[in-house]
């Protein structure tokens, strides 16, 4: 299991980057760096406010195919940054590890899988898969959705367009909104897991 610490080893992470993305991976990465440093002492709601924005802004997005050549690929922090893009599922686990290492608890946060009401150009109104973050200020706050389609952070209140499927984090795995935990056996969050403590985030 990934287990939270504070103060990652950035010359091992800097060198797995630059092995496998080269140097144009670097000022990203920078950036990246300087934000947990700048964001570590304030309030979980900035911390919130500056991740959400960091990747939303800095991370273009694109769908697995383009950027990996698999139809579902989870992606490292490392590897979004690497790449510079990222799907949903990808945007959702750098935020999560960010504010992680900013010290927000895994306890308030979860990955959640949801249907999003969407407007195809040519499909109209929709349902697409999708994932979102979630920070609970409390166990029974309503949760504030991060999410690359929408720019400012909502409490899911306000979502109405995403109907949740079940959400997880490094503890668990929770069905629909409903608070009944197991293990999680996602093949591909272990996985991702494995190759994020390969990276340093361990």
């Amino acid at each position: 299991m990934f287990s939270p610490v504070f103060g990652l080893d950035f010359e091992r992470l800097q060198q797995s980057l630059i092995s496998r993305f080269g140097p144009a991976s670097m000022p990203l990465f920078k950036e990246w760096q300087r934000l947990l440093s700048e964001a570590r002492s304030q309030p979980e709601s900035d911390k919130l406010k500056r991740v959400n924005d960091f990747f939303n802004r800095r991370i273009a997005f694109n769908d697995d195919i383009t950027i990996w050549g698999q139809t579902d690929y989870w992606a490292t922090p490392m590897e979004s940054i690497g790449r510079g893009q990222a799907d949903c599922e990808d945007f959702s686990i750098a935020k999560y590890f960010s504010l992680i290492e900013l010290g927000v608890p895994v306890t308030k946060l979860r990955l959640v899988y949801v249907k999003a009401l969407q407007n195809g150009a040519t499909t109209g109104l929709s349902q697409q898969a999708h994932m979102v973050l979630a920070y609970y200020a409390t166990p029974n706050a309503d949760p504030q959705i991060l999410d690359n389609l929408i720019v400012d952070i909502r409490p899911a209140s306000r979502r109405t367009d995403l109907s949740p499927i079940f959400s997880f984090n490094s503890a668990g795995l929770w069905q629909g909104t409903g608070n009944q935990s197991s293990k999680s056996n996602l093949s591909r969050w272990q996985d991702l897991l494995q190759r994020a403590r390969q990276e340093g985030f361990e």
